[in-house]
């Protein structure tokens, strides 16, 4: 018990957070909903549920991944985050079909708006602003996962769209699940603004249907960078970083090999470089050391196997940015 609770410790505090943050929203939401009936209260009810049994989940997952191998675990538990987010996915593909057939049924057969207009946007407003909040802190927590500058004030907001695709799974489903949650808050809001003052008594429907389509791409999205993430998919983009750092080292002639696997938050690195064949061995053993400490500075890297060989004259590494 008490090694569960440090693990809890280490778990992704985005996550963490929405879990408690989405757990009060869905509570406002269900009585809101059970009072008005309304459809578009339904679809965000729907929404509000599924992230927190979601987020509730990937920050369990976050945390039992940081538990150290085992005899009958050997290579550690990084990628269980990934599994966690492939079940958790699941609950969500649910909701969104339960939120798409709702507002088909409210298409079909519209009923005019009911007398709970200012509780309705009141209670989504709120909503919308507390999920807000949630996904600020983890547009924060991707930026600061960023290597250089420090991102602060509003420029976290276009820095954290720019960078998704690197951040920590855990915090990228945050990320996907509370904008459109957030999006969501106001659709709802405009179709039942609609629905009230115009003819147009379906828009909550329609609006019911498009938050369940959005739901659906944060299923498609998370699921393809899981599933990758299970199978443990390399790293193109620290392959680069890496390669540049590598060649700093004036005695590397050539890289041979490199490779960056990611699992979980944990990044693998093998790499095999070329010496000259006249370079010592305490002296290439050396270099090896400063190399391997360096790459291991890279947040993420846990692990470095490198090895060396004589410079065989032929060109091997491709990167075009590295100009040796």
């Amino acid at each position: 018990m008490r090694e569960f609770l440090g693990l809890l410790k280490e778990g992704n505090k985005s996550a963490l957070m929405a879990t408690v943050m989405n757990a009060i929203i869905a509570i406002i939401k269900t009585i809101a909903f059970f009072i008005t009936g309304n459809v578009a209260m339904f679809a965000e009810t729907m929404h509000s549920i599924g992230d927190t049994a979601n987020q509730f989940f990937v920050f369990i997952g976050s945390a039992l991944s940081k538990k150290s191998p085992t005899e009958k675990f050997p290579n550690g538990f990084a990628r269980l985050v990934n599994l966690v987010l492939l079940g958790a996915v699941l609950i969500v593909g649910i909701l969104a079909y339960e939120t798409i057939r709702e507002g088909v049924r409210h298409i079909i057969e519209p009923s005019e708006s009911d007398t709970w207009f200012w509780l309705n946007i009141g209670v989504l407003g709120v909503a919308g602003i507390l999920e807000g909040v949630v996904l600020f802190k983890a547009m924060k927590e991707i930026t600061s996962d960023m290597e250089g500058e420090q991102i602060k004030g509003l420029r976290v907001i276009p820095e954290s769209f720019k960078n998704i695709g690197n951040a920590k799974p855990a915090t990228k489903l945050v990320f996907l699940e509370d904008f459109v949650a957030t999006s969501g808050a106001f659709i709802a809001v405009l179709s039942i603004i609609i629905a009230t003052y115009t003819p147009f008594h379906s828009a909550e429907g329609y609006a019911s249907v498009l938050i369940g389509i959005m739901l659906f791409f944060v299923v498609g999205r998370v699921f393809l960078d899981n599933a990758a993430g299970v199978l443990g998919v390399a790293d193109k983009e620290m392959e680069k970083r890496i390669g540049e750092l590598v060649f700093q080292e004036t005695h590397v002639k050539d890289i041979q090999e490199l490779m960056v696997l990611k699992e979980g938050d944990e990044l693998h690195v093998e790499l095999k470089v070329e010496f000259d064949p006249d370079m010592s061995i305490a002296k290439a053993a050396e270099v090896l050391d400063d190399i391997e400490k360096k790459v291991l500075r890279h947040k993420g890297v846990t692990d470095v196997i490198i090895e060396s060989d004589k410079d065989d004259q032929i060109p091997h590494w491709k990167n075009k940015d590295v100009n040796k």
